[in-house]
């Protein structure tokens, strides 16, 4: 095989926010499969949040990236050569094969997708872990009960906007917190939210309490925060706060800050409590089959932002994350 492979390698430690030259841009001959194994083209990269998380040296869920190795990432690839029996040449294959033009592997963790009943993109988002992450993290961790009230932040983000038409479908008032009126437009107007908070331009804690006067049953927070803290001052009795990611903390250069609000919890007698997603991956199949008949029947509307490009846009396309660019799940497509 005489292609050539481009990866997108960790070079150093970012401090702060992400740059250029944390990155090694490197080509490499691709390998041929040995026994056991298949090579695949990659055809879509997916790019979350979390990715800040994985190039810091501090103790997480998933070791951090290592200096000098292809930067981790889930994608869709195709098969181009196999010497494994479960896999031919043609078959469209998800896992987390990094940030790379081919990938060699033995299949681990790798799964074989219908491209007929969703794009491959889905796959990634709605279908993949941004949609398991709201799944779990609103139906298991925030216990969710018809005709509560959702309040979500990020909320026009790969797992927010999931979050919100999931709560949708299960009879509940859903809020969404995002930055920008067209986001919020697209919440309320064609995702299906109730209401939804502008936080640029105007006051969460006012907001709140307007949106949801009788308090948050359930919030799903993305962001952390000043935000966080605005959600604590509006807890229901007996809510559930759901801790899935902090975006606004990333790139900090100082210590994450914490939420100064938190005896609401124990005045509301609610409680605060962070997951993982792959805790949950031997019931990902259940919540699939049902986000899929929710897609099918029109409750969930699929939002995707795609990118097309090379290897080489993974920095800069990774940035729209974190100046809130994006709308719904961010994915990169190699030409």
């Amino acid at each position: 095989m005489s292609a050539t492979n481009r990866q997108i390698r960790l070079a150093a430690r970012p401090v702060g926010e992400v740059k250029a030259d944390d990155w090694e841009h490197r080509s490499e001959p691709v390998e041929e499969p040995g026994l056991g194994c298949f090579v695949g083209r990659t055809r879509m990269i997916s790019l979350d949040p979390a990715m800040r998380g994985w190039l810091d040296d501090r103790p997480s869920y998933l070791p951090p990236v290592g200096i000098g190795e292809v930067m981790r990432a889930g994608s869709v690839i195709e098969v181009t050569a196999s010497q494994h029996p479960e896999y031919r040449p043609g078959d469209q294959v998800v896992g987390t094969f990094g940030v790379q033009e081919y990938v060699v592997s033995d299949g681990k963790g790798a799964v074989k997708i219908d491209t007929s009943l969703a794009p491959p993109s889905t796959y990634l988002g709605a279908l993949g872990m941004p949609g398991m992450t709201a799944y779990f993290g609103l139906l298991d961790v925030g216990a969710l009960k018809e005709g509560e009230t959702v309040v979500v932040s990020g909320a026009a983000g790969a797992v927010g906007t999931m979050v919100g038409q999931i709560a949708k479908a299960k009879g509940c008032r859903v809020v969404g917190i995002a930055g920008g009126p067209d986001k919020c437009a697209l919440l309320t107007d064609e995702l299906g939210f109730d209401a939804a908070i502008d936080y640029r331009a105007e006051d969460v804690r006012k907001a709140l309490r307007r949106e949801a006067p009788d308090g948050i049953d359930v919030y799903f927070d993305n962001v952390g925060g000043d935000i966080l803290d605005a959600a604590l001052t509006r807890l229901a009795m007996h809510a559930r706060v759901v801790v899935c990611g902090a975006i606004s903390q990333y790139n900090n250069e100082t210590p994450v800050k914490g939420p100064s609000n938190y005896l609401t919890l124990l005045v509301r007698r609610a409680r605060m409590e962070g997951f993982v997603v792959f805790d949950y991956a031997k019931q990902y199949a259940r919540a699939a089959q049902e986000i899929s008949a929710w897609i099918e029947d029109g409750r969930i509307k699929v939002k995707e932002h795609v990118v097309r490009g090379t290897v080489d846009d993974f920095p800069e396309t990774l940035q729209m994350l974190f100046r809130g660019e994006n709308v719904g799940k961010l994915v990169l497509e190699l030409a």
